[in-house]
């Protein structure tokens, strides 16, 4: 069964916050799968993950972009269930559905701490998860703009 692993944002933006999560888990040879509530914000992402930092590139594509092929992307970013690139972990933003979460290895649950609906959805989450014998952990974005594991 997969960990699900709460990432709190308090400071950075999404678009920027994400690049590195997911370098990380490039770095360990792992493929991941952004699964986003709306296809704006897939095309929000596509753009952060391109401009996130001057020396940095995360090889990604989009859902639904031509002559993508989800097999041969390490990140695919989507708004469907199901793990067309066989990743290991799996990215839920904006309230997109773990569905599938036994598919994966980590499930990491982004969630912006300065809205109040995307709290609420998140200690609703992390109470399910609890009840349902999922190892969970949480994350919180530190002044420093590091993530910092809570107990």
């Amino acid at each position: 069964m997969a960990e699900l692993w709460f990432y709190h944002l308090e400071r950075s933006e999404l678009e920027r916050a994400l690049g590195p999560l997911l370098e990380k888990c490039l770095q360990r040879g792992w493929r991941a799968l952004v699964r986003g509530g709306s296809q704006d914000r897939l095309d929000a992402l596509d753009t952060g993950l391109w401009t996130f930092r001057d020396d940095s590139f995360v090889p990604h594509a989009v859902d639904g972009a031509a002559g993508a092929d989800p097999a041969r992307q390490p990140v695919w970013l989507t708004t469907q269930g199901g793990n067309p690139n066989g990743a290991q972990v799996l990215f839920l933003l904006d309230g997109a559905e773990a569905g599938d979460i036994a598919a994966f290895e980590r499930a990491c649950l982004v969630f912006d701490g300065r809205d109040e609906a995307a709290l609420v959805s998140a200690r609703s989450r992390w109470k399910e998860a609890k009840e349902n014998g999922i190892v969970a952990s949480y994350w919180r974005e530190s002044a420093a703009g590091k993530w910092e594991k809570q107990a």
